[in-house]
């Protein structure tokens, strides 16, 4: 079967990433793993406490000293239509001199090597960082759009992927780095 497009496996929606009808929704989360505010509250809150059972585990097994930034790991959706989380932690924003672009696009390669390796069929995304991280939302679009379309283009897995924004600026950001 040939593959779609790259155009057609990239979806941009504005709306409440814990609504989507995707295989997993991504959490932009502190390096906790144990919620906080923002998309991660949000995602905690309508995921229900499997979530934080999860999370709490993986604390104690995996990442005692919580996870590093760039990395990512999956749990259980709980209660969302999404059957998984992708936890991954952003890089907090110092200017943009302490590679914090590189930890961004790690983020999301991360996650999407997640993805890939369970063959989840759709993942949605939030932009990471973009909120108490205070990572400047037109260069957070423009990393993300970029490592998606690379991902899609060298992987069959995730067959889309979906930009959840909340808000009009965001998805102006965004329709703008899907047309380059």
């Amino acid at each position: 079967m040939p593959a779609s497009p790259l155009s057609a496996r990239i979806q941009l929606v504005q709306g409440d990433i814990t609504r989507q009808p995707v295989s997993a929704i991504v959490n932009a989360a502190n390096s906790s793993l144990l919620g906080g505010g923002g998309v991660d509250g949000a995602i905690h809150r309508a995921g229900g406490p499997k979530i934080l059972e999860e999370c709490r585990f993986l604390r104690e097994r995996k990442y005692p000293f919580g996870l590093p930034s760039g990395q990512a790991v999956a749990t259980t959706g709980g209660n969302l239509p999404a059957a998984f989380v992708i936890h991954t932690a952003g890089p907090v924003w110092h200017g943009g001199n302490q590679h914090e672009a590189e930890e961004l696009a790690a983020c999301y390669q991360s996650c999407l090597r997640i993805a890939t390796a369970r063959k989840f069929e759709s993942v949605a995304f939030p932009g990471i960082s973009t909120g108490i991280y205070g990572y400047p939302k037109p260069a957070a679009a423009a990393v993300a759009v970029r490592e998606v379309r690379q991902w899609l283009a060298a992987h069959e897995w995730p067959q889309t992927v979906v930009f959840v924004v909340f808000d009009d600026e965001n998805r102006r950001l965004y329709e703008q780095e899907l047309a380059r």
